[in-house]
């Protein structure tokens, strides 16, 4: 018999599968299997054996019950409130490491902004934007003498720079006449400066590009303000006297509610 048994075993059998919610029923769901009446019913049984357990401790509590946990425990209309907060969990020196920590993540932060602001500014030179402010708009001017307002007047800036009158706008690969004469000397920028289309894709590149600048140096700025602030927290943090200055002596230009204190010099040797 055992050898039977064991052939038996060997022998691949037919998996039998539960059938599914049929066609007529659909619309009750999806058909229990035994797994989810087992998880649903062992599940209705640990909470009603909890349930159970609570009535029976709260019908078997001494009303003359005291322990110690009960002088600074409080109740809010009849609910007993559970302390989460813990007081004083680390010392002072403990929580201005954690302050150094934090302005250091938040230093390097600041320096990987600054790098990329490089880059993107770098990058508007190459599309034909010039360095400028925060807010892209250039700086740099191109300012062109005459002897006289006669001259002035009759003063033609195509002419005088030798370039075709479309060009004059731009900062940047600034083409004369005669480069343009010669097809071999015509590429990169002066070829798009030539086709409307590619101008225009440029043009859309560069305020995109511009605006992207704009977004990395208010994230710069902001990172910066952090780190100072922080810096500002964790020096309060530490030893020394101070006192918080009072606003008719606070420097002019700063807000009344600015906290500004003030250290007592201290002799170090």
């Amino acid at each position: 018999m055992s050898g039977a048994a064991s052939l038996r075993n060997a022998v691949k059998r037919k998996t039998h599968k539960e059938r599914s919610q049929p066609a007529d029923r659909r619309k009750h769901g999806l058909l229990e299997k035994k797994g989810d009446y087992l998880k649903r019913a062992r599940d209705y049984h640990r909470k009603e054996n909890a349930i159970k357990a609570l009535r029976e401790k709260a019908a078997m509590r001494n009303e003359d019950e005291f322990n110690f946990g009960m002088v600074n425990s409080r109740t809010k209309d009849g609910v007993h409130q559970v302390e989460t907060a813990q007081a004083n969990k680390y010392t002072q020196g403990e929580l201005r490491l954690m302050k150094t920590q934090d302005v250091g993540y938040v230093t390097t932060a600041r320096l990987a902004e600054k790098k990329r602001l490089e880059r993107l500014q770098s990058q508007l030179h190459m599309l034909g934007g010039a360095k400028g402010d925060a807010k892209g708009k250039p700086k740099n001017k191109h300012t062109l003498f005459v002897e006289t307002e006669e001259e002035a007047d009759a003063f033609d800036a195509a002419k005088a720079l030798d370039t075709p009158a479309e060009l004059l706008g731009r900062r940047f690969n600034r083409p004369r006449n005669a480069q343009l004469a010669n097809a071999s000397l015509v590429v990169g920028g002066a070829a798009v400066a030539a086709d409307p289309k590619a101008r225009k894709e440029t043009e859309r590149r560069r305020a995109a590009a511009y605006r992207e600048l704009a977004e990395a140096a208010e994230r710069e700025d902001k990172l910066r303000r952090t780190a100072e602030q922080m810096v500002y927290q964790k020096e309060l943090m530490g030893g020394g006297r101070k006192r918080k200055l009072r606003a008719k002596e606070l420097a002019p230009g700063t807000g009344a509610k600015a906290n500004v204190h003030k250290w007592k010099r201290e002799r170090k040797k």
